[in-house]
């Protein structure tokens, strides 16, 4: 058992991380937050009430952990605002104290929202689908070393100096797509009082995450998005904008690779996604309608109808591989509950070749067949099974299949929303 456990994203997304993280993070001391922006949405249901967290880290309900904000997030500073607010109304306060911002994370400012629904509007059927949260401008500015960082909105000066360099080349690009302009001016008054708000909560994450570590603490690292979606390894260019997997978790916060880590890939009994991009095991007919409106598959931050489909066995070895998964969260098996018969993807046929791990780059290859296997379903519902032997028999049959086919041990299996519809198979924490 590690004391360092990074909880990453095995399929498009939307698999059930911040559920996962919000029941381990009950025995965390430290949740970080390690990429992306506020597209991500974590949904959590405590007791009967949902929590859609966007930027805060899923371990904010629980009182006794200290959340982390790191560098490579892109940040919405209106949005945190508002998230922290809604915490505080549910009675979550958000106070310096269990709340870390990086000084170094970059903003996400309304010229990148204009740009990012300005391009993909004019982009029309080759749009990728993005959330239209500017999370990719934001990025493009990160690594142009052109973006406008947390730290800067303490500072007056710098961050007048920041925008006169930017705004500029952003407006002349959303008067290309024929957007307005946006003046200066009004993006200081905008900024300059959130900076004064976050500046107590801004801090070295990296030396946070550091001594936490060096004292034997509990940190956990949440990601944003899946595997299929990073920016190297997903669907290119149906991918997000940052690198989701595990491993990226360290360099990304600062922080040299701990000795002890485990990794939990989260993956659904079946597979989704959002927005465009090939998904070749997609069902358009009966079973996705069923599992769309069972699974309840809307996007936390978009409301988004998600395409549905069967498990993807050779999407998921790849994905394994590339996080070094030591340990698997297999989510939402309650979901199937009503089909007679459950199609899983156990190969893909390329010519007269059969492949049993495949690269998300293939998917759109026109000669790549999904080899689809049917195996027995079951009618009950698993909603209140807290015991793995109370599963009906092809339930049990299904994750055995699953935990052998990936060579990886299941240690949590999700039978519903609530914390509580949770089985462990094995402890993650020492």
């Amino acid at each position: 058992m590690s004391r360092c456990l990074v909880v990453a994203g095995l399929q498009w997304g939307d698999e059930g991380k911040g559920k996962v993280t919000d029941l381990l993070g009950t025995r965390a001391d430290v949740v970080a937050r390690y990429q992306g922006g506020a597209n991500a949405g974590h949904t959590v249901v405590v007791s009967g009430r949902k929590v859609v967290l966007h930027q805060v880290p899923s371990g904010v309900l629980t009182p006794t952990v200290r959340c982390v904000i790191g560098p490579a997030v892109v940040l919405d500073p209106e949005t945190l605002l508002d998230e922290m607010s809604s915490l505080a109304a549910a009675g979550h306060d958000i106070v310096p104290e269990r709340l870390a911002i990086s000084r170094a994370a970059n903003l996400v400012l309304p010229y990148h929202k204009a740009l990012d629904r300005l391009r993909e509007s004019a982009a029309g059927v080759d749009r990728i689908g993005t959330t239209g949260r500017g999370i990719g401008p934001a990025y493009e500015d990160m690594v142009g070393r052109r973006g406008v960082r947390a730290a800067d909105l303490c500072d007056a000066d710098r961050l007048r100096a920041r925008l006169a360099s930017v705004l500029p080349e952003r407006n002349a690009l959303i008067r290309h797509f024929g957007g307005d302009a946006l003046a200066q001016d009004d993006l200081m008054d905008l900024l300059l009082p959130v900076g004064r708000t976050l500046a107590p909560y801004l801090a070295d994450t990296g030396a946070v995450l550091s001594e936490a570590l060096g004292e034997g603490r509990r940190v956990l690292f949440e990601s944003a998005q899946g595997t299929l979606l990073d920016v190297l390894h997903g669907t290119y260019p149906y991918v997000t904008s940052s690198l989701t997997t595990a491993m990226a978790a360290f360099p990304l916060s600062g922080i040299g690779v701990p000795r002890d880590t485990a990794v939990l890939g989260i993956l659904k009994a079946y597979t989704t996604r959002v927005g465009g991009g090939p998904f070749p095991t997609e069902d358009s007919g009966d079973l996705g309608a069923h599992l769309r409106t069972r699974g309840a598959e809307f996007g936390a931050t978009t409301g988004r109808p998600r395409r549905c489909g069967a498990l993807d066995l050779p999407a998921l070895r790849f994905a394994i591989r590339v996080n070094g998964a030591t340990h698997l969260a297999l989510m939402k098996l309650d979901v199937l509950g009503g089909l007679d018969r459950i199609p899983v993807c156990t190969a893909y046929r390329a010519g007269a070749q059969t492949l049993h791990v495949v690269h998300p780059d293939r998917f759109s290859d026109p000669d790549l067949v999904p080899v689809i296997e049917e195996v027995p379903g079951w009618t009950e519902d698993l909603r209140g099974v807290r015991d793995e032997d109370d599963l009906p028999g092809p339930a049990r049959e299904y994750l055995r299949r699953i935990e052998e086919a990936l060579a990886v041990p299941v240690s949590l299996l999700s039978l519903g929303s609530d914390r509580a519809d949770t089985v462990f198979r094995s402890d993650l924490w020492p």
